[in-house]
């Protein structure tokens, strides 16, 4: 089968990212010709397909103003090199995933209108909110755009910005509920969240599949299962992935917390800690390390969190979750006993949680955490579930 895989970037730089690349090696393990389209970026992996690639556009470049305006609805140069593209490859299957803005749905008109199959993968909300993310003002979980797009423009919605909320608004009634139906067979949620939100916002439930992201196991190639004493967690530090409430949490327990990643607020939360480590940036084999050795793993969001791949990654590990109860967090931490959830923004349940887990992980035996979790996530059951899918198949495991 030729499979056309689409997402705006193409180098491990998100979530996204990350499974499109996964998704094109697992395909081309089974004998499936894989094809790639993003947008140019000095950080692209090199692929006989980037001379089929957009140019470049940087949302945060202002003499770039006019091709920011333009991109989201689908530009000339996107539609021709995406044409040119579908004729040298001749595709079977489009595989979208976060396409919008840099890229923009119209390669999915253009592949629908040639009968080409066209399956997206929902890697958040973009699809209900014009900014991505169902919060308002950075900071409440907001579902107004679910049913009218009007607010991301009354609110300001991208980033307090007229301007940018003015193209978000105008992008979201290009690409409107219906459009967007008729140009896609499938719908793939990693949630069942996600899948009842887009129901929700009114998109026909017939065109939706639940079907969590997967993992490669043997990227995992972990079998001890020594812990040692600290919690810890991974991810960026911004406000919606509810840090300052973990830091909160955290200053008043004696428990040793490390911290992977950065962000915004990383130089200003790293000043203001107690038996919490700041480790800045790692590669994988070094988080591999360190939440493979963790009493367990916190996942504090105060967002619609979708299925995250660290939560995945350190089940397989064996390292249990202490993750918020929101989004779909809490669909991954009903897998085992081991794990629990907190009251999303409560740094005392959060505390009062974190002893609990403390206590409640001594002495237990990881492995069979390990093990259920790579027999549930594991790469191969997701190629058999995504095969079925491209072939109008829906029983899904």
């Amino acid at each position: 089968m030729r499979i056309l895989i689409s997402n705006k970037f193409y180098y491990p730089r998100g979530g996204d990212c990350v499974y499109t690349i996964n998704l094109q090696k697992l395909l081309e393990k089974n004998g499936h010709e894989v094809a790639v389209f993003a947008m140019q970026h000095a950080e692209t992996i090199d692929t006989p397909y980037q001379k089929y690639f957009p140019a470049e556009v940087d949302f945060s470049n202002k003499k770039q103003f006019l091709k920011t305006i333009f991109r989201p609805f689908g530009t000339r140069e996107v539609r021709r090199k995406f044409t040119q593209l579908l004729n040298d490859f001749q595709p079977e299957v489009l595989h979208l995933n976060n396409i919008h803005t840099q890229l923009s749905p119209v390669i999915a008109k253009i592949a629908h209108k040639r009968g080409i199959k066209v399956v997206w993968t929902l890697h958040d909300y973009k699809l209900l909110c014009p900014r991505y993310d169902c919060l308002k003002n950075d900071k409440e979980p907001c579902e107004l755009c679910f049913q009218n797009k009007k607010f991301a423009l009354k609110n300001r919605c991208m980033k307090n910005s007229l301007v940018g909320s003015i193209i978000t608004y105008v992008e979201a009634k290009k690409w409107s509920r219906q459009k967007l139906e008729k140009y896609t067979d499938t719908f793939i949620c990693p949630s069942q969240f996600a899948a009842d939100k887009m129901i929700s916002g009114g998109f026909d439930k017939n065109k939706i599949i639940k079907l969590h992201n997967f993992i490669d196991t043997e990227k995992i190639g972990h079998n001890h299962f020594e812990k040692e004493n600290y919690y810890c967690y991974v991810g960026r530090i911004s406000p919606e992935k509810g840090i300052k409430t973990l830091i909160k949490a955290a200053s008043t327990l004696p428990y040793p917390l490390k911290i992977v990643g950065s962000g915004e607020l990383y130089g200003k939360l790293k000043t203001e800690t107690k038996n919490i480590e700041f480790l800045g940036l790692k590669n994988w084999s070094e988080i591999k390390e360190i939440v493979g050795k963790a009493r367990f793993f916190v996942i504090p969001s105060e967002w619609y969190e979708n299925n995250p791949l660290s939560v995945i990654e350190s089940l397989c590990l064996g390292t249990p979750v202490l993750g918020a109860n929101i989004g779909g967090i809490p669909e991954l931490t009903q897998t085992n006993e081991m794990n629990m959830t907190f009251e999303m923004k409560n740094a005392v349940n959060l505390a009062e949680k974190i002893n609990t887990m403390w206590q409640k992980t001594t002495g237990k035996d990881y492995s069979n955490l390990a093990k259920s979790s790579q027999e549930k996530f594991n790469s191969e059951n997701y190629y058999h579930n995504l095969i079925n899918i491209y072939k109008n198949e829906k029983n899904i495991k």
